[in-house]
């Protein structure tokens, strides 16, 4: 059994770099994810908004749609989406190019959770104001397949702050591939981990400062998280994030005692 905290905390993003898995391996093995015991940690599967077409599905699955060339392909997308068996969308991911216009995402008439990449860029603030003003949701690129991808603390920190204030609901993208905060062994990319992101955005919801939630996501001991994160009370603060292997994000919970062995 997951936990309440932790339920839907994975979205499958099998699809994304690292593990770029086939679209068939992908879709078979979040078949066995929403089957198995610990079907609850698991959210939607992840899916670029113009390869909605090529799954071929006998069962109905959940998935989010993402739009990396920005709000212009989201209405086509999912008038695909909807002549696709078995495709369930929940929430679509949008992406916010150099001068996008996200005001045409209003027009979307579905009940669907529309995520907005809040950039790193100069247009932070305006972009951050309009998703607050519209009701959407936000996306923090927490990584990627280069060094700089990566935030560091203080600038994710500022991120979470600035979601908390706004009542904004986030979920990250990339680089969480570990519970608590570490330096990849293979290139050396610092990343954050889900658990401290988890427990910032506690903090942040609590009224927490900027400045305390850095130290947060600078803790490296993940028993020491685990025991911090195991005294949340009451629901997350933050949506989910995605990643590339549910397996690997699930033995970490087992193994810090936080979800019983499944």
């Amino acid at each position: 059994m997951i936990p309440p905290l932790f339920r839907r905390l994975c979205d499958d993003a099998a699809l994304f770099p690292p593990g770029n898995a086939p679209l068939d391996v992908a879709v078979q093995h979040h078949l066995e994810y929403r089957a198995s015991p610990f079907s609850d940690l698991v959210g939607p599967l992840v899916v670029p908004m113009d390869r909605v077409t090529e799954l071929d599905l006998t069962a109905r699955i959940e998935v989010t749609l993402t739009a990396s060339t920005g709000p212009s392909s989201v209405e086509a997308g999912l008038r695909a989406a909807d002549h696709t068996a078995g495709v369930t969308v929940v929430a679509i991911e949008v992406a916010v190019p150099d001068g996008t216009n996200i005001d045409v995402l209003r027009t979307i008439t579905q009940d669907l959770d529309i995520y907005v990449e809040i950039p790193r860029d100069a247009r932070r603030d305006a972009i951050f104001d309009a998703v607050d003003e519209f009701g959407y949701r936000a996306t923090f690129k927490t990584g990627g397949v280069t060094a700089d991808s990566h935030l560091d603390e203080r600038e994710l920190a500022a991120s979470i702050y600035e979601a908390a204030q706004r009542e904004v609901h986030f979920k990250t993208t990339g680089g969480l591939h570990f519970a608590a905060r570490n330096t990849d062994p293979h290139n050396g990319f610092e990343q954050h981990g889900f658990l401290n992101v988890m427990l910032a955005a506690q903090a942040a919801h609590s009224g927490a400062r900027a400045g305390e939630l850095e130290k947060i996501l600078a803790i490296r001991d993940a028993d020491a998280l685990a025991g911090l994160v195991a005294g949340i009370e009451g629901q997350r603060a933050f949506a989910s994030f995605g990643t590339t292997s549910i397996r690997d994000s699930l033995d970490e919970l087992v193994g810090l005692g936080l979800v019983p062995p499944q």
